[in-house]
């Protein structure tokens, strides 16, 4: 993005009389437009310095990723992706595809720069996913690419597993790596795959059909498990012990919170869904902290939650973090963030 005009803060408030949703829709087609577009495409494009990193076993450009949920089913990662990230991830997906729940769904607190979602893994299901992730050239070009799985709305929990190794078979081949969604609160029932047994099971037979999926494939595709920040020492303690034990690659931190301390009072407190913005910085900085102690250096923990500044970027990497993401940042800031973070972790 051109450092002598950025139109975000012209376009926002725009925006910001709009339905989120609908609001976020506009801006993902709108974006793409300016990607195809050279002559507009610079107005989207950020210039970052290199600054590779190795995350999981990958050289990364810069440790400034995307945060799943922002491209749910893959159609724009080029176009994001120009805003300079190092790695990008999209999804959740669902082996099938679903409608998510009734609209309206997202909501904006703008006077703490926050969001409160439930969208419930809305997606196009696996099939369209791959389509539009090999039409994308940001992984030919030497981008990271993640892809993230979730389970359909309708497999019963006891079943879950079994959307998650659809998922991981039908995106192996087209990740660099993969992340296995357990953490969402708009699921029913989702995070008690956090609990130690229920983790326990689904991360032996993940890693049974990755060393299967490596042999067949002659390839080994890193695996993170994304985590809530509504966790305490305990389960925090549990869940690293387990993605060591099972060879997991790295953990996520954090998914949304179902706290709502931080914007009490405001209009739509009471709706229900993932609560995200600067309310989940804190929490998440806990839970990395926390992991980090338990965790051995191999394995990473990408810190997402709340991120809005270059500062609060540099404190997910003090706390332990290896890399950050960023997603409702963007809404707040545009992309201007993402250089903003870059500079911020190369400085």
């Amino acid at each position: 993005m051109s450092s002598l005009f950025n139109p975000y803060p012209l376009i926002k408030p725009l925006l910001f009389r709009m339905d989120a949703e609908t609001a976020h829709e506009n801006v993902l087609a709108t974006l793409k437009k300016y990607y195809q577009n050279p002559l507009l495409k610079p107005f989207i494009s950020n210039q970052i310095n290199d600054n590779p990193i190795q995350l999981m076993g990958l050289t990364v450009r810069n440790p400034i990723g995307l945060a799943a949920g922002l491209d749910k089913n893959g159609e724009f990662i080029d176009a994001l992706a120009s805003f300079g990230f190092g790695f990008v991830e999209v999804g959740t997906v669902t082996p099938r595809p679903q409608a998510g729940n009734p609209k309206p769904r997202m909501f904006r607190i703008p006077e703490k720069q926050s969001l409160i979602n439930r969208m419930g893994f809305n997606n196009h299901g696996l099939d369209i996913f791959l389509k539009n992730v090999q039409e994308s050239s940001f992984r030919k070009n030497g981008g990271i690419l993640g892809l993230n799985l979730g389970k359909n709305a309708d497999t019963p929990i006891e079943n879950a597993t079994s959307d998650y190794l659809k998922g991981l078979e039908g995106v192996y081949p087209y990740a660099d790596y993969i992340t296995i969604n357990i953490s969402s609160p708009n699921t029913k029932n989702l995070r008690a795959l956090q609990g130690e047994d229920e983790l326990n099971a689904l991360l032996g037979q993940l890693q049974n059909k990755r060393l299967e999926l490596a042999d067949n494939h002659q390839r080994y595709i890193p695996i993170a498990i994304k985590i809530a920040p509504d966790l305490d020492d305990n389960q925090i303690s549990s869940i690293a012990q387990l993605v060591q034990a099972h060879k997991m690659d790295g953990i996520i931190a954090t998914n949304t919170t179902l706290s709502r301390d931080y914007v009490n009072g405001l209009e739509y407190v009471n709706e229900t869904g993932g609560l995200s913005g600067p309310a989940v910085h804190e929490l998440s900085l806990n839970v990395i902290r926390k992991l980090r102690q338990h965790l051995s250096p191999e394995i990473a923990i990408i810190g997402v939650g709340g991120i809005l500044s270059g500062k609060q970027a540099k404190e997910k990497i003090l706390a332990g973090a290896n890399a950050i993401q960023l997603y409702t940042g963007l809404i707040y800031k545009g992309p201007a963030l993402v250089k903003e973070c870059a500079d911020a972790l190369a400085s």
